[in-house]
Formats: C-alpha cells, sequence, structure tokens
C-alpha cells in the first residue's frame, strides 16, 4: 500500500514561487538533500507510488499546497546523464525548489497544481496525525485550531492513512475549484 508524506516549504520559498508565477502549475519533481533545511525522501523511506503533500505554516495556519505521486527517486548527480530533454527541462524549471545541497531527485507525473490558499481547517489540524514505526503520534503545538510552532511538522513524515485521505480530499477540492474558475 502506498504512503503519503508532508515536507514542509519555507515561507520564503512560497514567495519567490508565488512572485514567479507558479501558482497553478502542476508540481512534477521536488528535490531532498542531506540536511533539516532539504531532507532526504529516500531516509524518510519514500518509494515510487506515494504521494507528497508539500504543506507550509504561515501566519499559524497550516496551508497544504499540492501533491505529487512518486514515480522514481534518483541521485541529483545522476540527472544530467540518465534523463531525458523533457525531464531534465523540468529539473530546470523547477530549479527554485533546489535550495541548499541537494542530493536526490523525485519525478513524478504532473500532480496537483500549486496553490498557496488551501488552509487545513481548524478541526482537521488537531486530528491530523503521522505515523512511523514508533508508532502514530497527534501534531501537537494546535491550539484553538492554529499551529504555533512548526517543529512538529519540519521534516519529511509519513501520515497515518486517515489524514492522508483528508488531505488528499483538501487537494482535490482546490483543483476542483482551479478547474471550474
Amino acid at each position: 500500500m502506498a504512503n503519503s508524506y508532508t515536507t514542509v516549504w519555507t515561507n520564503d520559498l512560497c514567495r519567490e514561487l508565488q512572485r514567479d508565477g507558479y501558482a497553478g502549475e502542476r508540481l512534477s519533481l521536488l528535490f531532498g538533500g542531506p540536511h533539516q533545511s532539504l531532507p532526504s525522501f529516500r531516509s524518510a523511506g519514500v518509494q515510487p507510488g506515494d504521494r507528497i503533500h508539500p504543506i507550509r505554516l504561515f501566519r499559524r495556519k497550516l496551508y497544504v499546497l499540492g501533491a505529487l505521486e512518486v514515480a522514481r527517486l534518483m541521485p541529483y548527480e545522476d540527472t544530467g546523464s540518465l534523463l531525458d530533454d523533457d525531464d531534465y527541462a523540468k529539473v530546470m524549471r523547477w530549479r527554485p525548489l533546489k535550495a541548499g545541497c541537494v542530493s536526490e531527485v523525485v519525478f513524478g507525473p504532473p500532480g496537483a497544481p500549486l496553490s498557496f490558499g488551501t488552509a487545513i481547517p481548524g478541526d482537521l489540524l488537531e486530528r491530523l496525525t503521522y505515523t512511523s514505526r514508533r508508532g502514530e503520534r497527534a501534531l501537537r503545538h494546535v491550539v484553538d485550531g492554529e499551529l504555533l510552532h512548526a517543529i512538529g511538522v519540519h521534516g519529511i513524515y509519513r501520515l497515518a492513512p486517515e489524514s492522508a485521505r483528508a488531505l488528499d480530499r483538501l487537494v482535490r477540492a482546490a483543483d476542483d475549484f482551479t478547474v471550474a474558475a
């Protein structure tokens, strides 16, 4: 069974993507690395078929920005020699996501369009649960439907199945709204 994960994007990155017109574009790759500022998808256990949800904490609201289904994960150093021209063009197009020390690239078919306005409702935020080998954990630092600290989401974390379905519903609803608009 496929898993779903979240990965945090900084507010600076989100502002840059918004300014440069990435809102509404379908996410097709992500970069990972060895440091906390750009964590490793491979180390988090991400596999082909899994889904990744970029998230952002802004003004105590947690936003789900989109989704990408993983088709393949490869070392960044191999992108120049192993990719066809279309995939290499994606690497160049999504260059703003490449921050710091990059060691891997996650590719997928075009996913949900980037949306910077899909806040996770407070009641869902209070139920949002992550899972690991040690068990499940609820998101901490949630008070009155607001997230006070990003410490519990900073990194790449696997969502519990019900939380993954809930984020997928939010992303699909945002996509349906984008298509209808």
